[in-house]
């Protein structure tokens, strides 16, 4: 999202998300706004090819049991914000569009622009990639928030949802050791733009940073450690008794708990050094704001302070015009697909190498007990380019998995010759996949329990950890983790019976 404003770019549907919220107030979206991308996205859903009721039709007459994987420790999330073009990256189709120098290459029957990504050419064996994602609207911040809280930010309980990473970390911070110093849920180089904690404690917010080589400057006092020490004394003898059976709520045990991380954090060696990288590190990850933060991200799962779920925001793929373009033009935002390509194939690349060879917890690798997750909100146009030369938004999309117990070298969906639709899903359920689909496979393979339901949401509703998974309408792709790719949909695919908004 920050390349948007560092080209000077913020039309109206590419608007970056705003700021995490206070507690109890949850992905913000205004009164106006809401109305307006509801009204898209319903308009999205009911225009969106192959989203047919059938897809989604009823045949479970009884709570479905979970099926979790739980072979990862940690999960890395990329959103990769702005809709890069998957028919141009991880579901290739060559054309006379297509630039001779992406070098279309097939690696085992799967064609990938290897003078595009050519570091992560050499990672294919690692990666799946998933080809059948269809998304039910077209409107950046509302799919953008929709990813992240795998449910509609325009229902009830969407307004108040927590991040998928504010679950994780509710999940897994009774988890946590004594010395480990760090928050379960980091944030990176989001620009405020990352949905916060919803109706959760405060205490499972993402803890968000900017990653830069000298890492988090304010982990010191400038007055000295000792100077410090003594202010938080007083600070302690003056209001610590306020902080527990509070009689002015919950929201001032919650400061307290974060005053008391914040100092746990504080002169720390083990804390600074997970933020902190090399100019040499920093050169090969690309020198870009997505390498560094994948630098950080490699810090803090290699450092097991606590952190267990990262996300990181890669923006700069709204490519409208001139999506082909090695140097900026007049008429171009944001950067083009080369230079967006390059950052991502130097940054994930060089992730997957070193997690790949540092050793983990239980005996394999840090990839192993790492899933690292890569996707869009949705896709692009496919076929020739527009007559800006540029791509616009389309249902059609992709994510790409690696680590965690995913099998790698292979491809789940299989397209239409231009990209366009989904012609086998080619996994159990028959139909294409969706954001839900994703978190439900994030949870199974951290071993939580996608079907979880909370009573204790403010509405009184119970909140679902995925929305009607009970019933069926949504599912983990069991078939990235070894499982064989049946190229047959399902006769009978599992529903809900009810329209998913």
């Amino acid at each position: 999202m920050a390349n948007h404003t560092k080209y000077g770019h913020e039309c109206e549907v590419c608007k970056p998300l705003r700021p995490a919220p206070a507690p109890l107030a949850g992905p913000e979206l205004g009164r106006r706004n809401f109305f307006k991308l509801a009204g898209a996205g319903v308009t999205g859903y009911f225009l969106s090819p192959l989203l047919k009721t059938e897809a989604l039709a009823a045949s479970m007459s009884a709570p479905a049991e979970a099926k979790l994987i739980g072979k990862a420790r940690n999960c890395i999330f990329i959103l990769m914000t702005g809709a890069p073009s998957n028919t141009d990256t991880f579901d290739l189709k060559v054309g006379a569009w297509t630039p001779a120098d992406f070098n279309p290459t097939s690696y085992n029957g799967v064609m990938f622009p290897q003078g595009l990504m050519p570091n992560l050419a050499n990672h294919l064996n690692r990666m799946a990639i998933v080809r059948n994602l269809r998304a039910p609207a077209l409107v950046h911040p509302l799919q953008q928030t929709w990813a992240q809280i795998a449910r509609s930010p325009s229902s009830a309980l969407g307004k108040i949802a927590p991040n998928i990473g504010s679950v994780v970390a509710l999940e897994f911070e009774a988890q946590r050791k004594p010395n480990q110093k760090l928050p379960v849920f980091v944030s990176l180089n989001t620009g405020g733009a990352v949905v916060g904690q919803g109706y959760f404690s405060g205490l499972y917010a993402p803890f968000d940073v900017t990653a830069a080589p000298n890492g988090i400057t304010s982990l010191v006092n400038p007055d000295g450690q000792t100077r410090f020490d003594s202010r938080y004394s007083v600070l302690q003898m003056i209001d610590s008794s306020l902080r527990t059976n509070s009689p002015l709520g919950d929201d001032v045990a919650t400061m307290g708990g974060f005053y008391d991380r914040g100092k746990g954090m504080m002169y720390d060696p083990a804390v600074d050094a997970a933020f902190k990288f090399t100019t040499d590190e920093q050169q090969r990850y690309g020198s870009s704001g997505f390498g560094n933060s994948c630098i950080v991200a490699r810090n803090l799962v290699k450092a097991d302070q606590g952190t267990r779920y990262i996300q990181i925001n890669f923006g700069g793929w709204d490519h409208h015009q001139d999506i082909y373009a090695k140097a900026a033009t007049q008429n171009q935002t944001v950067p083009g697909l080369y230079n967006q390509c390059d950052e991502l194939d130097q940054g994930l690349a060089n992730l997957l190498t070193d997690l790949a060879a540092a050793p983990g917890a239980s005996g394999g690798t840090l990839l192993d007990e790492t899933l690292v997750v890569a996707m869009g909100e949705f896709g692009r146009t496919v076929g020739p380019l527009t007559n800006q030369d540029g791509r616009d938004h389309y249902f059609q999309h992709f994510a790409v998995f690696a680590g965690g117990g995913v099998t790698g070298g292979r491809v789940i969906g299989k397209t239409t010759a231009d990209g366009g639709n989904v012609a086998e899903p080619q996994w159990s359920q028959g139909r294409p996949a969706q954001y839900e689909d994703i978190a439900a496979t994030i949870y199974s393979a951290l071993g939580i329990n996608y079907l979880t339901i909370r009573n204790d949401d403010p509405f009184g509703r119970g909140f679902e950890y995925v929305p009607f998974a009970n019933e069926g309408a949504w599912y983990p792709m069991l078939e990235l983790f070894g499982r064989s790719i049946d190229p047959r949909p399902d006769t009978n695919p599992r529903g809900s019976g009810r329209q998913i908004a």
